[in-house]
């Protein structure tokens, strides 16, 4: 009995020298788990237990558990390198059989796919719909797709005007102060902003502000300094809409004439200007031509309702626009909730997909495959996906990589005592051949 005591001490003291060599093996491992090895003892039993006399029979490997504790996440500066930080697994696909990892060394194929370091599995994650927004619960491969950016046409202009309430007044019934846009002494104030037709062509819309009385302000725009339609305003006079104030300096209307003219004159008020009539071109040598793009199908809308007349400086706000031109994308940066935004030329960023998480009931239950990677199992249980940040998964870090759990200390230590283990256990065997020895000689 003895030396099957010994026996079994050896083969345990053997496979905890083989799981500690293998942690101190993959202390360098991106996103490894450290495994432990788990020992019971051995007892013989009969149908009516084992009495309370009975020597127990050795001992025998239980289990190797891995210890799924958080390792250190350390910067790498590569953008595609993600750790996790805190509970979850990346969700890798290799042609539909589904793996689970830690190790977040990705890069991408040459269809722009992000796939683990080998290229054997792609990341799984959300996609986008048209509109740019992330459409979560079906898994998908995550691509980044490096194609320009379509141009889209302006179609709202806002932002915050003062106007000066102690401005002089501008009469414009006597024609030297007619509005002529080349004349400074005609308008009180103009703002400048950007806007693009269909085709991501940049035009320049000028608002011009005229002081016509104490509450009454009118107000023309032009682009690339010409009427909307493509007219030269020295020829065809600009439509002018005129802002009403109250007697504290908030606005009241906007009141802007019917165009084509009607008999008698209608005009539309609102609290926005509508431009319906813009024609996208540019000007050669003094002379104006379409340039084949469009403006927006629904307009052009500038919001004034932020417009006041109070005693300061005539200045706006930096206006904002909804409009760009066709942008390149020029980097990509990954957020803490796992969105993938691409960063484009045109000063536009779009989410192009979203990271998936996996979780699991019982992570023990995990069957490592090899590759830092675990595959789902009955006692596992079933996986559970959702966006990193979401209920108690972790998130992601970018640049970065979790580094390997192991403690090398412990491990070293851990090496000594098996190592002890292996020897002392060696040693019974040798005692009882001694003893037996010694029987065979009394013989």
């Amino acid at each position: 009995m003895s030396f099957n005591i010994g026996l079994s001490g050896l083969y345990a003291a053997n496979k905890q020298l083989d799981v500690t060599g293998n942690n101190i093996a993959n202390v360098a491992t991106t996103g490894f788990k450290s495994s432990r090895a788990e020992f019971e003892d051995v007892y013989s039993a009969t149908r009516l237990g084992t009495g309370s006399k009975t020597i127990g029979n050795g001992v025998r490997l239980a289990n190797v558990s891995q210890q799924f504790g958080q390792g250190d996440v350390s910067n790498t500066g590569n953008v595609l390198d993600m750790g996790i930080q805190g509970n979850g697994f990346f969700v890798l696909s290799n042609n539909g059989s589904l793996t689970y990892s830690r190790a977040g060394t990705f890069k991408t194929d040459k269809e722009g796919y992000v796939t683990n370091s080998d290229g054997t599995a792609r990341l799984q994650g959300y996609g986008v719909d048209s509109n740019g927004k992330i459409v979560n619960g079906v898994l998908t491969d995550l691509r980044i797709d490096t194609s320009n950016l379509a141009p889209k046409s302006t179609s709202t202009v806002s932002s915050t005007i003062n106007l000066n309430s102690t401005s002089a007044v501008i009469d414009q019934t006597v024609a030297a102060n007619k509005f002529d846009p080349s004349k400074t002494e005609t308008f009180t104030k103009s703002f400048s902003t950007p806007i693009f037709d269909t085709q991501g062509n940049q035009h320049t819309m000028d608002q011009y502000m005229v002081k016509t009385g104490a509450n009454t302000w009118d107000t023309y725009t032009l682009i690339d300094g010409r009427n909307p339609d493509g007219s030269d305003p020295t020829v065809t006079a600009p439509v002018a809409s005129t802002m009403s104030f109250d007697a504290t300096g908030k606005l009241t209307s906007v009141s802007t004439p019917v165009t084509p003219p009607t008999t008698p004159p209608t005009s539309v008020i609102s609290s926005d200007l509508k431009i319906t009539n813009w024609t996208p071109g540019s000007v050669t040598n003094g002379v104006w031509t379409a340039n084949g793009a469009a403006a927006d199908p629904a307009g052009l809308t500038i919001a004034m309702a932020s417009t006041t007349q109070f005693n300061a400086d005539t200045a706006r706000s930096i206006p904002a626009q909804n409009g760009y031109a066709t942008g390149q994308i020029t980097n990509l940066t990954i957020d803490g909730s796992g969105v993938l935004l691409a960063n484009f030329s045109n000063n536009q960023t779009k989410p192009i997909g979203q990271i998936s998480l996996a979780s699991f009931t019982n992570e023990q239950g995990l069957q490592p495959v090899g590759g830092t990677s675990w595959k789902e199992t009955y006692a596992s249980g079933i996986p559970g996906y959702d966006a990193p940040e979401t209920g108690t998964l972790g998130s992601i870090v970018s640049n970065s990589l979790e580094e390997s759990n192991v403690n090398l200390t412990n491990e070293l230590v851990d090496l000594i005592k098996a190592q002890s283990n292996y020897q002392a256990n060696a040693k019974t065997i040798s005692t009882q051949s001694t003893i037996m020895q010694t029987i065979i000689q009394m013989a």
